[in-house]
This record gives C-alpha cells, structure tokens and sequence, in this order.
C-alpha cells in the first residue's frame, strides 16, 4: 500500500512539482517504508515552499525522532505546538521526548535517574549562550555530549527560524 503511494505521488509531482500536499504525502509514505532520509529531504523541501505547513513539520518531528535525532525532533514538535497550540498530542509528546532528553543528562551528572515527579525539563542556566556557542562550531569530531548539545542548538536555531518566517507571513497577510 505504501508502495503503491509512493509511486502514486512521485507519478503526480513529475507533472506538478509544486503540488505540496502531494510532497507531504510521499514523505509521510516514505516514514512509514523507513526511508527516512527521502522522506526528510522530501518535508524539508515542503517546509522551503512552506515554512508553516504543519503536517510537513509534524512528519519531520517524526522523521527526525525516529532516526533518533531528539533534540532536532523535539524543536520542530516545539515549532508545530506554536502554530497549532493546546494540542494535547503535541504537548504529550513534547514531554515525553524533554523527559527522554533530560533522563540520560541527569544520569551522567549525577550517576543516577531522575524521581518520579522530579521537574527535570529546564535547561541550566546559561544554556541559551552555550547553544550559540556551539552553533558556531565547527563540525569536528567532539565526544557524544558535545555533539549533542550542537544538534541541540542547531535545531532550536532551525525552529526559531520558521517561527520567525511563520511571524513574517502572518504579518504580511492582509488582516480581514
């Protein structure tokens, strides 16, 4: 069936290049076949076109989360949640992933996991300069945790980008 979804779509966009819903589509089917680097390149090139297109930024999350890419994935549900707020999915997800983030965090500082019931989702103090510092890193061979933190920063820069380009096209709409 995905299959025959792929096909489908990639028939229609060598017709209607511009066709997103078709894009979004043929990622999301692209998800479900685990070919996810496809499947990437297909949403972030709806997301070029469209920088608020929430099924795209949704599929992306998923993409991203499911390479295991948490921080990438969670800044762009994080974007998502900014376009369609109080959804209780998103929220759901948003603090399943800052839990699993922070769980690993806490366990290599302090040797153990954090309680039930422990607030561990704030960044320490500091952090938004470290993740600009790390932003303007070279991508040089570091170990694990500073890797992370770079992936953490870009992705947190990617989903400031779109909520500003989302800012810039609510504004330039004419207001009814």
């Amino acid at each position: 069936m995905f299959h025959e979804a792929v096909d489908v779509c990639r028939a229609g966009l060598a017709s209607h290049p511009g066709y997103l819903s078709a894009r979004v589509t043929l990622g999301r089917a692209l998800i479900e076949l685990n070919q996810f680097q496809h499947a990437q390149q297909e949403l972030e090139q709806v997301l070029r076109a469209a920088p608020e297109n929430l099924a795209a930024i949704r599929g992306l999350a998923d993409v991203l989360q499911r390479q295991g890419a948490l921080p990438a994935a969670l800044a762009q549900y994080r974007a998502a949640l900014t376009i369609v707020r109080h959804d209780p999915d998103l929220e759901q997800t948003i603090e399943e992933l800052e839990r699993q983030i922070a769980m690993p965090k806490a366990s290599e500082a302090t040797g153990a996991l954090p309680l039930a019931g422990e607030d561990d989702s704030q960044e320490p103090a500091g952090t938004t300069m470290r993740a600009i510092a790390i932003a303007e890193m070279p991508a040089v061979e570091f170990d694990g945790a500073v890797n992370e933190e770079r992936t953490h920063a870009l992705a947190t820069v990617a989903a400031l980008e779109q909520l500003l380009t989302a800012v810039h096209v609510a504004r330039a709409q004419p207001s009814a």
